[in-house]
């Protein structure tokens, strides 16, 4: 294997493996900061050792023997309580490949759960807990992190670092909570999940489009979390939600790993069990709660797609009607950008650029990248060539994923050909 695919490879098994190891090691030594620490040391090593023997057939097995190791190492020079030691000893010094292949699914998968309602604690702000979750499960960096927050960076990197020091100081358990304690952090839960799927759905940075493996991973979260709250309604329009939004993976990207925009995806082949799956669970956040929160109005805008047979025929109007009652219950410029575009297919472009120049004013968006993207694509309806290339040329300046910047570029280009498509 060259040295370029070999980095590639050992990037996507990390990506894969490395919030397992992150939330196995953070219940054994119960110090997320440590978790990290020791999960970051074991990709050093395999770097190292890949690089040279090749990789192992299970490498997530071989990744996780690798750092409960060091950690025994760390756990010795740091000369720990004899009995945490003990502990830490008796369930990783003779730890084998074959050990952790016999490892149960529901383990890590609990695990993952319990990582997530331990960095959700109250004790740590709503802002901190979501980027401290981000960091952990997803990989994001704070510079990824922060363009989701639409913040500057140097805040979220001082986010988590106090969450990490919060959660250490004031021994935050690792476990899932129950009753009163686990509704108070569900909002949260959610959110991080939430967030999860959407970096899946749409890859922040880097050169692929989408990550399956995380959408999936937050779509079984959710699942796992209707399980335990059954009876929350927007637990169900969150699962809703990712059903639909899940059924159309297929098609987000063509044979070559290029984006493929909803207006141009093939119908035919979006997953019909998934929006059936979809389509109930937001069923049953309708008969459970007296109104729609901000998942089960996405859902319900996502149903509005998932129903249509084509693009043109989508009840736009309803669409743009369910993005305004979702910016009342979730105030954001960037439901004002989706309402824009969607109040530009229901009464034309003129009445959604209107939308669209007013949130030019709004510091948060400066650096989004998806306004000039927006912008762009209504001043190409309506012929304006010129100033459609300018914005998608910003577009792609301002966006981190090399798939995307390729697609704006390529539409910038169109632009000068006098395209409309």
């Amino acid at each position: 294997m060259s040295f370029p695919l070999a980095h590639r490879t050992i990037e996507a098994i990390w990506r894969i493996e490395r919030p397992k190891l992150i939330a196995i090691l953070t219940r054994l030594v119960r110090d997320v900061s440590l978790a990290e620490d020791l999960t970051q040391d074991a990709l050093v090593i395999a770097l190292e050792k890949w690089e040279q023997d090749g990789i192992p057939e299970n490498p997530g097995a071989w990744l996780m023997t690798t750092a409960k190791r060091r950690a025994i190492d760390l756990l010795r020079r740091m000369k720990v309580q004899d009995q945490k030691y003990a502990e830490i000893a008796k369930n990783t010094d003779l730890f084998t490949v074959e050990d952790i292949e016999a490892v149960e699914a529901e383990e890590i998968n609990d695990d993952l759960l319990r990582l997530i309602f331990m960095t959700c604690h109250p004790l740590l702000s709503q802002d901190a807990r979501v980027a401290l979750t981000l960091r952990l499960l997803c990989g994001l960096t704070t510079e990824e992190i922060a363009r989701s927050f639409l913040v500057a960076e140097s805040t979220i990197a001082q986010r988590i670092v106090r969450a990490k020091r919060t959660l250490n100081e004031k021994n935050v358990p690792f476990e899932v909570p129950v009753g009163e304690e686990l509704i108070k952090r569900l909002s949260t839960v959610l959110e991080v999940i939430y967030l999860m799927f959407n970096e899946g759905y749409s890859a922040t940075a880097g050169n692929q489009w989408i990550r399956p493996l995380l959408c999936q991973e937050a779509l079984r979260l959710g699942r796992v979390l209707a399980e335990i709250a059954p009876n929350e309604p927007e637990v169900h329009g969150l699962i809703s939600l990712m059903e639909i939004q899940y059924s159309r993976f297929k098609t987000r990207v063509n044979s070559k790993g290029e984006p493929v925009l909803l207006m141009d995806q093939n119908r035919a082949q979006w997953d019909q069990l998934l929006i059936r799956r979809g389509l109930a669970a937001l069923e049953r956040s309708r008969k459970l709660g007296c109104s729609l929160g901000p998942y089960s109005l996405q859902a319900s805008i996502a149903a509005c797609h998932a129903l249509a047979p084509s693009a043109k025929e989508t009840d736009w109007p309803r669409v743009a009607a369910l993005y305004e009652a979702l910016s009342r219950v979730m105030p954001s410029p960037i439901v004002e950008l989706n309402r824009a575009v969607a109040i530009s297919m229901a009464f034309g472009p003129d009445f959604g650029i209107q939308v669209v120049d007013e949130l030019y004013s709004n510091p948060s968006l400066k650096k989004y990248h998806l306004l000039p993207s927006v912008r762009g694509d209504l001043l190409l309806k309506l012929g304006k060539y010129d100033e459609a290339r300018s914005e998608f040329e910003r577009a792609a300046s301002l966006t981190q994923n090399e798939r995307e910047r390729t697609l704006l570029r390529n539409r910038a280009r169109n632009c000068e050909k006098g395209h409309s498509t």
